[in-house]
């Protein structure tokens, strides 16, 4: 399997796997010309739409996609119900067989009610659930499921492909260094992105091994951001350090 990345809305990644036959899947397409472009190019034939929740800029380009291509089935969690297209709901436990593969569903609540990931193999479509040293926003009352979820990730096997559905790598990292101003990899990390961008080169897939390092919003347990946030949580509580950083980040956003 082979899989190749769509540049979508300036920040949104749209994922497209597919097999030596050409048959691939189509993940969160935000918009449909720039898909179909791609498609036509490499002569794929989709056969499925995975979407991982229902914000517009990942599920725009569905409905145009199904009149292109009749035949193409659309998997998604609840909420991707009630549009004006017809959804089979998948939520874990759920095994997908495509292209004689198999798809796991993963529930990552918090940035929606309903977010869903897509596990093959080692690479998780995380949608926006977690992107490189970063996660998304929270949905109001969904800040302890967001931390389960981003719990979640982070038992997978180190060598985990992460393909978010975002690229905010470089702003991500600024606001990680105004938290954590001496830790030395994220500094260090930062330059190397910087050099890289200022290649044209895209930042995406990253690593789960790479997004513990980096990733303040897995790090809810470290003391040096503990100290930083001058907020120390009673065992079982480590999700109020999660919203102080979203918060944090919330405002940061505002203001850069």
């Amino acid at each position: 399997m082979n899989i190749i990345k769509c540049i979508s809305l300036q920040t949104n990644y749209i994922w497209i796997i597919y097999n030596h036959i050409r048959q691939c899947i189509i993940i969160d397409p935000g918009e449909s010309l720039k898909v179909i472009k791609m498609l036509n190019h490499l002569q794929l034939i989709p056969e499925a739409i995975l979407l991982t929740h229902n914000h517009r800029d990942h599920t725009n380009g569905v409905f145009t996609l199904i009149q292109h291509f009749p035949k193409i089935k659309i998997y998604g969690p609840i909420e991707t119900q009630n549009q004006n297209f017809a959804t089979i709901t998948v939520s874990e436990g759920d095994t997908l067989q495509i292209l004689n593969q198999e798809i796991k569903v993963l529930n990552f609540p918090g940035h929606t009610p309903h977010h869903i990931g897509f596990y093959y193999k080692s690479w998780l479509f995380s949608g926006d659930t977690i992107f490189s040293a970063g996660c998304g926003t929270i949905q109001t009352g969904y800040t302890q499921a967001m931390y389960k979820s981003l719990l979640k990730i982070q038992c997978l096997p180190k060598n985990t492909l992460i393909y978010s559905g975002h690229e905010y790598t470089l702003l991500n990292l600024n606001f990680a260094i105004s938290i954590l101003p001496q830790d030395t990899l994220i500094i260090n990390y930062l330059k190397k992105i910087t050099k890289v961008l200022k290649k044209n080169k895209l930042l995406q897939p990253t690593t789960l091994q790479l997004e513990l390092k980096i990733n303040p919003f897995l790090r809810c347990n470290d003391i040096n951001i503990q100290k930083s946030l001058n907020l120390f949580p009673k065992p079982g509580e480590e999700w109020k350090i999660l919203q102080a950083l979203r918060n944090k980040k919330d405002l940061y956003l505002v203001k850069n």
